[in-house]
């Protein structure tokens, strides 16, 4: 059975109810996931494929992945919710790991505090009020090692010296705790016998630092005549831009659908963009401080690490808020309120020219619209925000928070590989956030083009003459697009339509800008590097292909499938990128040398990049920007040929 556009469902890409995931979960337990052993990983909307979304008729289905405990194996689902019939039921690769689930983490911690081996071990250490330990758990990577298809954490082992106590600034050097999920047992501990813990107090809660200053006036925001967005259901618009919301277990927010009204024509831009993979790997050589290598997305799922946000605290302004509906590891559905922000934002100056000959001085200020959610992985926090603006231009930006991983050494002693906090032996190792967003082009059609730009100087023995431009390079097949970064011939990209050109007869195009092109520093024949592939160039770009979803593969969890899945699977065959439908995969991200003040709660540090219209219009989209005024007094175009200065224009 098969639905066009019913009235409840608003968009093909709008997220499951709550009723549809109970009916989906029902379905599988009364089927094939009928033992109690069976544990829900995800359970999320199976986006229709380009070819049904053409033809307007398409079903609605969910998707499922599963893992058995009592077998550690792991199942994928696809239900068709319009028949209420189960389409797909596919036993995986043995080994394969989903995703950890929410629930793991409490259960993973659960059994390291409670397993006497633990106990006895924080004994040595002076430590014996379980109460205040707080194992911290990751996932467990993939070492060369058989790890016998057992579903597995290692947990990292920190304290507090009371309730409310930081404790990362009370880490355990190379001690940590192996963990069975399926059995929720511990079966290893890793015990390097650095027995120092790190004992001063270093706290941001409110109930230990100096008073709240009281010095700064509040600030509002209002929009006296109404918003300018209107929602329809999980579709936005919003002067001239058009995009569709979407939420996934795996990367929280996607964008669908984005568009560009021009001159009353709705110009397609992307068909899907989100953020699908980062990985954290850490620099010291420590045994404790090389596990640490987290695939955030693949391995533990932004979407359920999201936070439910706050008016005024997380968003501030005129907020439109969206809930994420998902189902804990029993099937079970729940909702997290609020969880994606959406606003609109005061962008400081737009344009402005002062004509000195005639005094005219013409100011337009801009405006953005924001769309954002925060996701909370054990220690860090990252709020990730896909912002649109007047001219056309895409942004995307990361800000990262939260608290440190630290680590410990010997009080008197320093280390090469991070920052001192300290003097008690606590200090923070150096490490990298590297991103990758996945950008699947719909640039004024399906087929697409993508070129490498450069400035290039040309030879010259004239001191007088030095000319140089920007250099443009067809890249042709899916190998020869993986690039890197050249801050030096200020490298960017280009996506360009072949079927339309603007009015000087270039091909309307989009660029990426890569502001913060950060890869990967550890060796090639590391193991995070082998797991980590997409994080050793800058862009990648394949030919579209269903189910080429995520850089890292669809299941990086434990994986030792290093190139039969993820990036250099997707482009192995090598296949012709000129005139095709393109995806685009940018990575990016924080080279974190760590500062003292990023102790003991750090001030956001951002990355991010830009994609901004390349000859995709035939002038600048926002000349017919009206001035504004405010107070009675005009703040963008000046009176009787006067300049009037009202403080920053930035």
């Amino acid at each position: 059975m098969t639905i066009e556009k019913t009235e409840t469902i608003t968009s093909p890409f709008e997220q499951l109810s709550r009723e549809e995931l109970t009916r989906a979960v029902g379905l599988l337990k009364s089927g094939p996931a009928a033992a109690e052993s069976f544990r829900f990983s995800s359970v999320s909307l199976r986006e229709p494929s380009k070819s049904a979304l053409k033809s307007g008729v398409y079903a609605r289905e969910a998707e499922a992945v599963l893992v058995d405990r009592a077998t550690d194996l792991a199942y994928e689902a696809v239900i068709d919710l319009d028949a209420s019939t189960i389409s797909k039921w596919v036993e995986l690769p043995a080994g394969t790991q989903p995703p950890i689930m929410a629930d793991e983490f409490a259960e993973c911690e659960a059994a390291v505090v409670a397993s006497p081996l633990v106990q006895e071990a924080l004994a040595k250490r002076g430590i014996t009020d379980m109460s205040l330990v707080a194992a911290e758990p990751w996932s467990i990577g993939y070492w060369g090692e058989d790890q016998g298809g057992k579903r597995i954490m290692r947990a990292l082992m920190f304290t507090r010296l009371e309730p409310n106590d930081n404790p990362y600034a009370h880490p355990m050097e190379d001690f940590t705790v192996l963990v069975d999920l399926n059995k929720q047992e511990v079966i290893g501990i890793e015990d390097d016998g650095f027995l120092h813990v790190p004992l001063e107090k270093n706290n941001y809660h409110p109930d230990f630092v100096r008073p709240a200053r009281t010095d700064i006036k509040p600030i509002e925001i209002s929009f006296p005549q109404g918003r300018n967005f209107t929602v329809n259901g999980n579709h936005i618009d919003w002067l001239n831009w058009s995009f569709d919301l979407g939420f996934t277990p795996r990367e929280g927010l996607v964008l669908h659908r984005i568009g560009f009204r021009d001159k009353g024509e709705l110009r397609p831009i992307l068909h899907r963009a989100s953020l699908t993979e980062m990985v954290v790997p850490y620099g010291p050589p420590s045994r404790s401080q090389q596990q640490k290598n987290a695939f955030d997305a693949g391995e533990y799922n932004f979407g359920y690490m999201t936070n439910s946000l706050e008016l005024g605290c997380d968003c501030l302004g005129d907020i439109q808020y969206f809930d994420a509906n998902l189902v804990d590891s029993f099937g079970k559905p729940y909702t997290i309120t609020n969880a994606i922000c959406l606003h609109e934002e005061d962008d400081g100056l737009e344009w402005k020219h002062w004509d000195f000959r005639t005094n005219d001085a013409q100011t337009r200020r801009g405006r953005k619209l924001v769309v954002s959610f925060v996701v909370t992985v054990a220690n860090y926090e990252y709020a990730f925000y896909w912002t649109l603006h007047l001219d056309g231009t895409i942004q995307f930006e990361i800000k990262a928070t939260g608290i440190l991983s630290t680590g410990g050494i010997a009080p008197g002693e320093t280390t090469k590989y991070g920052q001192l906090l300290n003097t008690d032996g606590l200090y923070a190792p150096i490490h990298e956030h590297i991103f990758n967003a996945r950008l699947d082009w719909a640039l004024d059609g399906e087929k697409n083009s993508v070129f490498e730009v450069e400035t290039v100087a040309e030879d010259s023995d004239d001191p007088m003459v030095s000319p140089f431009y920007a250099k443009r390079t067809l890249l042709e097949t899916e190998k020869a697009a993986a690039r890197e970064a050249s801050p030096l011939s200020h490298r960017w990209w280009m996506v360009a339509s072949e079927s339309r050109t603007n009015k000087v007869g270039e091909n309307t195009a989009y660029r990426i800008m890569p502001t913060d092109p950060v890869l990967m520093k550890k060796k090639p024949n590391n193991w995070v590097t082998k797991r980590a592939q997409f994080a050793t160039k800058t862009v990648w770009v394949s030919k579209y292909e269903e189910g080429e979803r995520y850089p890292a593969g669809e299941y990086p969890n434990q994986s030792a499938r290093l190139d039969s899945d993820g990036l250099p699977a997707y482009i192995e065959a090598d296949e012709s990128i000129v005139n095709e439908d393109v995806v685009m995969w940018h990575s990016f991200g924080l080279n974190h040398v760590v500062r003292i003040e990023d102790w003991p709660v750090m001030p956001k540090q951002m990355t991010g990049f830009f994609i901004e219209p390349y000859g995709f219009f035939d002038e600048n989209p926002t000349l017919d920007l009206p001035s504004e005024k405010a107070g009675g007094a005009s703040h963008c175009l000046s009176s009787h040929g006067e300049q009037h200065h009202h403080g920053s224009e930035s």
